[in-house]
C-alpha cells in the first residue's frame, strides 16, 4: 500500500468531526481524538488541554506539512547482526498496529515518513549489550516514525541518543509481544537551540514487561510524551524520567498509562532538577484503570527539586479507575527547594555548603539513573549532572 495523505480506515477511530451538534469537550485522556491525516488537526494555539503548558511559538516549524525535509538527522545503529532492520511503508505490518497520532506534529510525521525504519528483536533473543541508535541533528526540520518490536520471549535494551541540533518531530511505535522484556531509553542531549517533540506509543502483551526511560538535558524545547497500553494479562510497565532544566529551557513529558488487561502492574516515577531564570519543567501523568483491569497494581509519582529563583515546575497527576477490583492505585506529586535539615545534617559533619548541595542533588536524581541498567550510560549521566551543578556554582 502506497503512502497517502488520507487517513487509513481504522475500526473505532475517533478522528475529528465537523458535526453540527453542540461542542462536547474531551472529558478524559482516553477520549482524545486521533487521526492519521494531518488535515484532521488544527494548528495548536496553546489553549488546548494538551498544549497549554508548551511554548507554541517555538514549534511553528514542526506544524507545517511541507515535503522534502528528510535527511537532516544522521542515523547510526549499533546492534547485533541478528537484529532485523527493515523499512515499512504505510500498510506494512506492524506499522500502525499500535500508533495513533493524537496531534498535528505526530500526524505529519506519520505522513512524511514514507518508509519507517523497523527494529525487530527476534523471538527468544537475549541481547547482553544495548542496541544503540544515535541520531545527530545537522540543522533544519525533520519528521520521523520509528517502529520497535520485541518479539515473544525476547530480552533487549534499545537506547535512542539525540545530539546536535534540529527541529525534530518523532513518533516511536513500541510493541512488546508475549513474555518479552524490553527496555527503551531515550536520551536528549541536544544543542541549546534544538526543538524536539516526540510521541511514544506502546502496547505490552501477555506477561511482558516494558521499562521506558526518558532522560532530557539539552535542547531549547523538549517534549517527550509516552503512552503505554498494558493490554495482556500479567503485563507490566515501568515508566521513569529524569530531566535537568537550565535557564530558558522547557522540558516536558505527558505520560499516559492505560491498564487494560487483568493483573497488570505499573510504576511511574519522574524526577526533575531546575536551575536558572525561566527554567521550566512540565509533567502530566494520566493513569486509566479500565473496567477489565481487575487485580491491577499501579502507582505514579513526580518529584521536582528547584535549585534557584525563577525556575518553575508544573506537576499534574491524574488517576481514573473504572473497576473496584484492584490491588492498589495511587499518585503523588511534590515540588520544593533544598531540605534545610539535609543541608544542616551534612554541614554539621564538616561538609561545605556547596558540596552538601551537590550530594543532595546527586542523591535525588541517582534513583532514576540507576534504574537504566546500562553502565556506560549511567556513568555518562552522572557526569552530565556534575556538569550542570558546576554551571550553577559558576565553576
Amino acid at each position: 500500500m502506497s503512502p497517502t495523505t488520507e487517513a487509513p480506515t481504522v475500526p473505532g477511530a475517533k478522528g475529528h468531526t465537523d458535526g453540527a451538534g453542540a461542542f462536547v469537550p474531551v472529558q478524559t485522556r482516553s477520549e482524545r481524538p486521533w487521526s492519521f491525516d494531518p488535515t484532521a488537526f488544527e494548528a495548536p494555539t496553546g489553549r488546548e488541554v494538551n498544549w497549554k503548558h508548551t511554548p507554541i511559538a517555538k514549534l511553528q516549524a514542526l506544524l507545517s506539512d511541507e515535503t522534502g525535509r528528510h535527511g537532516v538527522i544522521e542515523v547510526d545503529v549499533d546492534a547485533p547482526d541478528s537484529l532485523v532492520q527493515e523499512r515499512l511503508r504505510v500498510g506494512s505490518a506492524p506499522r500502525g498496529e499500535v500508533f495513533r497520532p493524537e496531534d498535528l506534529p505526530s500526524a505529519i510525521a506519520w505522513k512524511q515518513e514514507t518508509e519507517a525504519p523497523l527494529l525487530r528483536i527476534p523471538a527468544g533473543a537475549e541481547y547482553a549489550e544495548p542496541i544503540v541508535v544515535s541520531l545527530n541533528g545537522t540543522g533544519g526540520v525533520a519528521h520521523a516514525h520509528v517502529v520497535v518490536e520485541a518479539q515473544a520471549n525476547s530480552h533487549a535494551t534499545v537506547v535512542l541518543r539525540h545530539t546536535g541540533t534540529a527541529h525534530h518531530a518523532q513518533n516511536v511505535e513500541i510493541i512488546v509481544r508475549d513474555g518479552a522484556h524490553l527496555e527503551l531509553v531515550t536520551v536528549q542531549r541536544w544543542d541549546d537551540d534544538a526543538v524536539h517533540l516526540a510521541s511514544h506509543q506502546a502496547r505490552v502483551e501477555r506477561d511482558a514487561t516494558l521499562r521506558h526511560v526518558v532522560v532530557s538535558f539539552g535542547g531549547d524545547v523538549v517534549r517527550v510524551n509516552p503512552s503505554v497500553e498494558l493490554a495482556g494479562t500479567g503485563s507490566r510497565a515501568e515508566l521513569y524520567g529524569l530531566s535537568y532544566s537550565d535557564s530558558g529551557q522547557h522540558l516536558e513529558s505527558q505520560v499516559y498509562l492505560h491498564h487494560k488487561g487483568a493483573e497488570t502492574s505499573g510504576d511511574v516515577l519522574y524526577k526533575s532538577a531546575l536551575q536558572g531564570a525561566a527554567a521550566r519543567t512540565v509533567w502530566i501523568g494520566d493513569v486509566l484503570i479500565g473496567p477489565d483491569a481487575v487485580g491491577t497494581d499501579s502507582y505514579e509519582a513526580n518529584r521536582n527539586l528547584v535549585l534557584t529563583e525563577g525556575a518553575r515546575a508544573e506537576s499534574i497527576p491524574n488517576l481514573e479507575i473504572e473497576t473496584g477490583d484492584i490491588r492498589g492505585a495511587g499518585h503523588a506529586s511534590a515540588t520544593g527547594r533544598f531540605d534545610d535539615e539535609q543541608l544542616f545534617y551534612l554541614q554539621a559533619r564538616g561538609i561545605t555548603e556547596d558540596e552538601a548541595r551537590r550530594l543532595v542533588v546527586l542523591g535525588f536524581l541517582a534513583e532514576i539513573v540507576q534504574k537504566i541498567g546500562v553502565e556506560d550510560l549511567e556513568a555518562e549521566l552522572f557526569a552530565a549532572i556534575e556538569e550542570e551543578l558546576a554551571k550553577e556554582a559558576g565553576l
